[in-house]
């Protein structure tokens, strides 16, 4: 068994691909990349969903406290789709893993697209209206 599967508990199961050696901060997030790789990561029903959940909040979410209509396994593929294309960062605090916005970092490189962003998905209707994504997609 890998050192990711041993971990457990079902805060670290949907975030278990970063669980190996796992540090109490993110220190090694990704840099953002160019704008088509933040724009493609951008272009999925449920990583808005995400993204837009954590722009209403100004703390961190755990990774089970997301409420979308996915499998654990899809939702955990999101979060690394978001990481990599440098959006958000995850860190640990006790068993839980933590995710939040790189905001900051974000409005950095590319000013003002996260708020352009969260303000076009307010818009927007809600993921549940959504016909493409459906439960265990």
């Amino acid at each position: 068994m890998s050192e990711s599967q041993a971990v457990t508990g079902p805060d670290i199961e949907l975030c278990a691909e970063a669980a190996a050696a796992a540090p109490s901060s993110d220190t090694n997030a990704v840099p953002i990349p160019d704008i088509t790789s933040v724009l493609q990561a951008l272009a999925d029903p449920v990583r808005i969903a995400i993204v837009r959940r954590l722009g209403e909040c100004e703390d961190a979410r755990a990774c089970g406290s997301f409420d979308l209509p996915v499998s654990k396994s899809t939702l955990s593929h999101h979060f690394k789709v978001l990481r990599e294309a440098g959006l958000i960062q995850g860190r640990y605090e006790g068993t839980r893993k933590l995710i939040s916005l790189r905001r900051a970092d974000l409005d950095a490189v590319y000013p003002g697209l996260l708020d352009s962003v969260l303000r076009a998905v307010a818009a927007s209707p809600p993921l549940e209206s959504l016909p493409e994504v459906a439960v265990g997609s």
